[in-house]
Formats: C-alpha cells, structure tokens, sequence
C-alpha cells in the first residue's frame, strides 16, 4: 500500500493523534504522497477521496491553483513576523475580511492557532472582561453535555465528553453542562447561577465530535435570547461549522444570531497552514482599554499568530468561495447527498440513525460490542475500495470538500455503504 521503509520509519518515531499506538504498529496503514482537488494518493500510487476534507478543513480541496499562488507570492515578501509591536498587510486585510462577513456587531479580530486556541482565547477574554468590570465572581461557564472545543486545558474545561475529557478534570475548572437541544435546562442554569456566569459556550447547529449531532430549529437563537435576558455573553464555536459547512458561510447565520465571541481555524485557510481567530465586538474590546499602569492588557498571544502566509492563504480561500461561488453551487449537491444518503446508507441493518446538517453527515453504526471496533472497520473497508472516512467511536463521519462533484459525491456514499455491509458481514479486506 506504502514505502515500507516509511511505515516502519513512522512505527519507531511518531505518536498519532487520537491513536492507540498498540494497534496502529500492527496495521498497514497508507503513506500520503500527495493530492489533487479532491484525491489523495499514497506512495505506491493508491488513489483515495478526502472523504473528510483531511480532518473537516480542506474546503476547496486540494492544492487550488489560487491559494497555492497566494502562498508563492507571500513567500517572494515574508513568511513570517510577529504582531508583537509590528503588522502587516495580510493580517490587516484578513481581519476586515472577516468583519464583513461575519454577523453584525463582530468587529474585532484576535488571531491564534488552531481551534482550541480560539475558543481560549475567547474564554479567557470573557473571564477577563468581566474582572475589569469589577464583577470578578462572574468566573464560571455554561458549555453543553457532549460539547467538544479542543483540547487545551481552558478548551477541555468546557468540553462535555467523557472519553475525552473526564481523565483530565481534576486539571480543569468546572464548568455547568445544559441539555443539548432544550432550552429549559439552560434556562435553569442561568436562573441559578447566571450571576456567576461570564459565557455561555455552544458549537452553532451541529455538535460535530460528539457525533454529529444536530440540534432542533430555534435552539441557538433561544440561547441567544436567554444569554441577553440573563446579561451573559455568547461564545459560538464554528471551528467545525464555518466556512461553509452547515450551507452557509457561518453556522449563525441560519438563526440571525450575532454572538459575542465567535471563533474559527479549519476551513479558514483552506487546509493549507494552521491559522484561527476570534472575533468580539467592540464592546468587549473597549473593555481592556486603560493606561498602561492599569494592566488591563489583554495578557495573551502566540509566537506565529497573524502569520503572514497563513493570512494570504486565508485570504485566497475567501476569495475562492466569492469567485467560485461556492455556497450557491454546494446548494444542489447538499441535496444530492441527502439522497445519496437516503438511497445506499439508511436502508442498511448496521446503520442505526443518520444525521445530517449541510455537508456534514454523522452515520451512527448499530449496536455492537466495543472490542469489534466497528467504526474504525468501517474505516478500513472504505479505505481498500478508495475512500478516507473517519470515525468517531461508531460514528462514521463523512465531511467532504465544498468543491467535490456529483460524481464523486455519489462514489464517496457508495464506497461508505459498501465498507459499513462488508464490516459488518465479513472478513476485512483490508486485513485479507
């Protein structure tokens, strides 16, 4: 399947993410050599869909002629220079690009890492916030069971999965956990504690590593309205649904709702180079405005953050939504894949529940015992027929690039279908 030297290369030096390393040492697993649009190729040649946008971020696929000519163009200037007492031209105008995209009142842009760091970085200027206010035992945070915001302690603090996060909280701070998708346990939540609330955190629509679970129309603006009755602010997280994911360019939008920090990375670079922001208004920012002497700095920053090259790549991916015109044209084929999905994937007896929101599909595998590791067989049966899927737990995922075409769409869906009935009937053939 790959350079065998690199398989065992990799065995003796890395540590994967999310991976039991006991197991992948006795897989054969494929060694990516490059890509194209919406096909990734290993070293022998093996050609796969990016069933997954390569972890929910390459959203015009791969090595678009329009970014790969804004990032050799950057490079011909600076790769990189800190923001620390310096800018520049790219960071400039990706802030004002975001602005006006972005729902009204978001003015202001914080740029860190990776999605973990946004929502950080929103948690910590909202804690922030209300201590300059003088109402410093406003430290607490409402967060939603099964919630998923990264994996930096801050992020994991507010993160409601157990597999995940229960390890690490004797490390974390508390946080309260409503419902998902009822807006009375919220409420609760805020009738008890709001006066000690600083934020109330949400991913907008679609609860993306729980599963993809989809909340009910109505929901986010609901926690919308009750974060303005109780005087708590927002924290949309749409690391997973920005871009695009959910049919429009921003997950709110669906809800006219404008949150008071709303934090991107993924698709915000097109799958090309690390890169997040968070947006506030000006209301929050004006509140760490003072003299020097009064410390009312927001006391926070990354090493690459505004990198230059990551700031032309984002710019040219937004570029590319407005010249291609995307979100018009992933229209039909969000359609088509309700249908695909409706056709070869629902009427299967190991599939026990699809969801679905836009572009992003969570196909919930039937029960079965954990050590049969279904998900992950799933995975590797779609592999050795030419697809990347990604599971989590039994949960297959599935969040192509915005640009793939019908044709492809439809393959990706019956490669997925064929993997889930050969994983639950016979043999792998991968492991064949």
């Amino acid at each position: 399947m790959s350079d065998p030297d690199l398989q065992d290369l990799d065995r003796s030096v890395l540590w994967h993410p999310f991976t039991q390393q006991q197991g992948w040492a006795a897989e054969d697993f494929p060694v990516i050599d490059h890509a194209d649009d919406t096909t990734l190729y290993d070293a022998a040649g093996n050609a796969y869909i990016d069933g997954v946008s390569s972890l929910w971020c390459t959203v015009h696929g791969h090595r678009h002629p329009a970014i790969d000519l804004a990032i050799k163009d950057q490079l011909d200037r600076v790769a990189h220079s800190t923001m620390l007492g310096l800018t520049h031209a790219p960071a400039i105008r990706l802030a004002q690009r975001l602005v006006d995209l972005a729902p009204d009142g978001l003015r202001r842009v914080f740029y860190s890492d990776s999605g973990s760091t946004a929502c950080e970085v929103a948690l910590k200027m909202a804690y922030q916030w209300w201590h300059q206010q003088g109402e410093w035992w406003r430290s607490g945070f409402v967060c939603l069971r099964d919630s998923y915001h990264g994996d930096t302690i801050g992020s994991v603090s507010v993160g409601g999965i157990e597999l995940f996060h229960s390890l690490y909280r004797p490390l974390l701070f508390d946080a309260w956990h409503a419902e998902p998708g009822d807006p009375d346990t919220m409420r609760a939540l805020l009738e008890e504690h709001g006066d000690r609330v600083a934020a109330v955190i949400v991913e907008p629509l679609v609860q993306g590593a729980a599963g993809i679970h989809v909340h009910p129309d109505g929901y986010l603006r609901a926690v919308r309205d009750l974060c303005d009755e109780f005087g708590v602010f927002l924290i949309c997280d749409e690391v997973a649904t920005g871009f695009g994911r959910t049919g429009t360019m921003f997950a709110c939008e669906q809800e006219g709702v404008a949150p008071d920090f709303m934090c991107v990375a993924k698709g915000l670079t097109g799958g090309y180079l690390p890169l997040a922001a968070t947006l506030t208004t000006e209301r929050v920012y004006e509140g760490f405005l003072g003299a020097f002497e009064q410390f009312r700095t927001f006391f926070h920053g990354h090493t690459y953050t505004g990198n230059p090259l990551a700031c032309a790549a984002a710019l040219a991916t937004l570029a590319v939504f407005e010249q291609e015109h995307t979100l018009e044209r992933l229209q039909p084929k969000i359609a088509l894949l309700g249908d695909l999905l409706a056709e070869h994937i629902e009427p299967l007896g190991a599939v026990a529940e699809v969801r679905r929101r836009g572009f992003m599909v969570g196909i919930q595998l039937a029960a079965f015992p954990l050590d049969a590791r279904m998900g992950h067989r799933v995975t590797l049966e779609a592999r050795a027929r030419g697809a990347i899927v990604r599971p989590l737990g039994d949960t297959v995922v599935l969040m192509p690039p915005l640009s793939i075409q019908p044709g492809e769409l439809r393959r990706l869906v019956e490669i997925t279908g064929a993997a889930i009935t050969a994983a639950a009937e016979a043999p792998l053939a991968a492991a064949a």
